[in-house]
């Protein structure tokens, strides 16, 4: 390999050193102060004060943190097991051009283009125990027996803030669509004529083909599922009892009471479980660096 003369090194560092600075600005630095404030014990105001990992000894003690973390993983777990294999199914079937396809593409995604706030807020109005359109629905079927508070039962308001989520499918959907159209399609005629079935095909082909979209769409799905804040916050606001607090919503309601080292430390225990969930999710595809 050829060596590199100073005057290349300096135009490299040169050209780095914008996205170096931003980098450094935007990422390093505030995961660096976030880490120093959660050994402290500050309220913004005053001066902080030493603690040590007393902040991280008071959270793994708080019933409600950890309430938090468990909610967390449920969400990370719906959306890797459940939002992403649904995005699978549907692209795949898309991806065969039935009649019709295209407008299904559009319904799918669509919901994509519409706030988060606005689609909590229209899922609010669905389960409202009064007015809603979910017991207003079971009560014309005469299955007025059903009927629920949904978002006020201890033991239905989680998985009802959970479980509509998870059907919001049409990101992933296009990611995985794209990678299938991309295969050849003379692998499909060569199994067809092999007699391999639709199914087969499916499987030994599709599907190991695209195993890095596969692969990236459970990363993503995953750590929104550890960031998930809005929908929390608009439908049950953690509640009731807590039943729904989730991570950020806990490093939030911390910082809005000016216990900033809690905050702290909250996030930075958020951000390693991030880095187990994206180590975890390559190992399990095997996912390689590519090679030179």
């Amino acid at each position: 390999m050829e060596k590199l003369s100073i005057n290349s090194k300096i135009g490299i560092i040169l050209f780095l050193l914008p996205i170096i600075i931003l980098f450094t600005a935007f990422f390093i630095y505030p995961i660096g102060f976030l880490l120093v404030t959660s050994f402290y014990k500050w309220d913004g105001l005053s001066a902080p004060t030493l603690v040590g990992i007393k902040n991280y000894l008071t959270l793994f003690n708080d019933p409600v943190f950890r309430l938090s973390i468990k909610n967390n993983v449920g969400w990370l777990l719906a959306g890797g097991f459940i939002q992403v294999p649904l995005a699978i199914t549907v692209a795949i079937f898309l991806a065969r051009k039935p009649k019709g396809w295209e407008f299904l593409r559009t319904v799918y995604y669509f919901p994509n283009v519409i706030s988060v706030v606005a689609i909590s807020i229209m899922w609010m109005a669905i389960y409202n125990s009064g007015y809603g359109a979910l017991n207003g629905l079971l009560k014309l079927v005469g299955l007025a027996n059903l009927q629920r508070n949904w978002l006020g039962d201890l033991h239905l308001t989680y998985p009802a803030v959970v479980l509509y989520g998870v059907f919001y499918i049409g990101y992933f959907m296009i990611i995985i669509l794209a990678e299938i159209s991309s295969i050849p399609k003379q692998y499909y005629e060569v199994a067809c004529i092999d007699g391999a079935s639709r199914l087969q095909q499916e499987f030994y082909i599709t599907l190991p083909l695209i195993r890095n979209s596969i692969c990236t769409c459970m990363i993503i799905a995953m750590v929104y599922g550890l960031r998930q804040f809005e929908q929390t916050y608009i439908m049950t606001n953690g509640g009731p009892a807590n039943k729904t607090m989730v991570m950020v919503l806990y490093l939030f309601k911390k910082m809005h009471s000016f216990r900033y080292g809690l905050a702290s430390a909250s996030g930075i225990i958020l951000l390693i479980m991030g880095v187990f969930v994206i180590v975890g999710v390559r190992k399990l595809f095997k996912v390689e660096k590519y090679q030179m």
